[in-house]
């Protein structure tokens, strides 16, 4: 049951695009899938993601990550993956002092030989829990309609959770 307080977040992952769509705010980002992160001997810290990321990687010593631009797997580095969903997701949730953790939709995109493996799946589920979910649910299929994503049954049609 989705609750009136907890947002929910649709979330589509492709190779050189990340979509996120807040269905209670109706505030929807849809960026360039990177990130650029900090060379040593600095510490290791995020300078800047989506469009971004090549701007700060052009300002200073940085490395240029696109962690689902992979040419066998859609998730290439899980950790740089996760930085970027959480980084994305706050910018999604807005600004607040006290929120709740959102309830996540993570649709990939894409329909690769044989299908996602499971270990691509919960891939997908962990990075969503570990960027600041506090429920995700998996869709593999067609996009899906805003009306399907704020109930609780979808139809299976074209598509299916995981």
């Amino acid at each position: 049951m989705l609750s009136f307080f907890q947002p929910r977040i649709y979330i589509q992952i492709s190779p050189h695009l990340l979509t996120l769509k807040n269905l209670k705010s109706g505030l929807e980002i849809s960026e360039v899938a990177e990130l650029a992160v900090s060379l040593p001997p600095k510490p290791k810290a995020i300078l800047g993601v989506g469009a971004e990321a090549r701007v700060a990687a052009a300002s200073e010593p940085a490395q240029l990550i696109q962690p689902f631009a992979h040419p066998r797997s859609l998730v290439s580095d899980f950790a740089s993956a996760e930085a970027l969903i959480r980084v994305q997701l706050q910018r999604a949730l807005g600004k607040g002092w006290l929120r709740a953790a959102p309830s996540v939709v993570i649709h990939p995109l894409g329909d690769p030989d044989g299908g996602f493996t499971q270990v691509e799946l919960r891939a997908f589920r962990e990075m969503a829990l570990g960027a600041g979910a506090s429920t995700v649910r998996v869709w593999t299929g067609r996009p899906l309609a805003n009306h399907e994503l704020l109930s609780d049954q979808v139809a299976l049609s074209g598509g299916k959770w995981e």
